[in-house]
């Protein structure tokens, strides 16, 4: 097996392996959650849930240019694998307040904004393609892993580009705001390229960026790559190239220190993998053929697989 030539560390210093494993593992490396007092009017309920409750409304940040994880349909409407599971969340929430008649309110983020909007009362869950790390975990909270990606390359097919060492004195695109922003500039620390790292405001611009040629390559986790490529249809015209520079478990985001909305994330979570619904949902986005028409066929992967194992055993313990 080729062996990568620069093995990435987590923001912890942890390197990939230990964190990989399971849902049970990802959770070890993330921050440990305070006790967050509860709102002395929502009959007992936490922050969050008191306000669903109040508004019958759950507002769902949703990306406009992450597929198969957030993107919008032919007709501009959000869909995709994480909101399924954040719709999945919202159903455990109506439970837990006792109001089965819950309206979603779907708010758009960016890669720059989601944490914000999230810290600042803006939406309830981020439902995108956001990256679980210990940094991040200052900040927020995460769900159980639901997706492992790592940061790769997209350069022209006619590029002689097959590893980062080959972009040396050359433009990269990144996302602003993503952990591949940050994977780039400790690559080319390390390996002192000179590169020239500009950002775009989102995946879509960033892409674009490469399309007009003002940049030899664009960063960003593989699996949206894949997705931009066959969103696109431009097969023809771009490839995913080089080894990993980062590894990137993928996590639904909501408001830290709320014991009770972090009961309600891991039930739904241990329900979709007890009744054996989380893998035909990850079939659904990544196997068959996309709503707008695209097929990625991107297998489960075994980290992920074994994370969704993790889920059923823990629930099945709990019984």
């Amino acid at each position: 097996m080729h062996r990568a030539r620069w093995r990435p560390t987590w923001a912890n210093g942890q390197t990939p392996s230990a964190c990989l494993l399971s849902a049970r593992l990802l959770a070890a490396c993330l921050l440990a959650t305070p006790a967050y007092a509860q709102s002395p009017g929502g009959e007992g309920l936490s922050p969050t849930l008191a306000n669903i409750k109040a508004t019958h409304t759950v507002r769902l940040g949703y990306r406009e240019s992450s597929p198969p994880f957030s993107f919008l349909d032919h007709s501009n409407r959000p869909i995709g694998y994480s909101l399924e599971l954040c719709e999945a969340i919202v159903e455990e929430i109506g439970v837990e307040v006792d109001d089965a008649n819950l309206k979603i309110e779907h708010v758009k983020v960016t890669s720059d904004d989601r944490i914000p909007a999230i810290v600042q009362n803006k939406i309830d869950l981020e439902c995108g393609s956001t990256t679980a790390n210990a940094e991040r975990g200052k900040q927020v909270a995460f769900s159980p892993l639901m997706f492992v990606a790592g940061t790769k390359l997209m350069v022209p097919k006619a590029s002689g580009v097959s590893q980062v060492a080959d972009l040396k004195g050359k433009t990269v695109v990144v996302t602003k705001g993503t952990t591949n922003e940050q994977a780039m500039h400790n690559v080319d620390k390390k390996l002192s390229l000179g590169l020239n790292i500009v950002t775009a405001g989102d995946h879509e611009q960033s892409y674009q960026m490469l399309v007009d040629g003002k940049a030899d390559a664009f960063a960003t986790d593989d699996i949206l790559l894949y997705g931009l490529i066959a969103r696109h249809k431009s097969q023809a015209t771009f490839r995913v190239t080089g080894d990993y520079l980062s590894y990137d478990p993928y996590g639904i985001m909501y408001r830290k220190g709320e014991p009770q909305m972090k009961d309600v994330v891991e039930r739904t979570f241990r329900k979709l993998a007890t009744n054996r619904d989380i893998v035909p949902l990850y079939n659904k986005w990544f196997i068959a053929r996309l709503p707008t028409g695209e097929k990625l066929n991107v297998a489960i992967s075994p980290q992920l697989e074994e994370a969704f194992k993790a889920l059923d055993d823990s629930a099945g313990g709990a019984n």
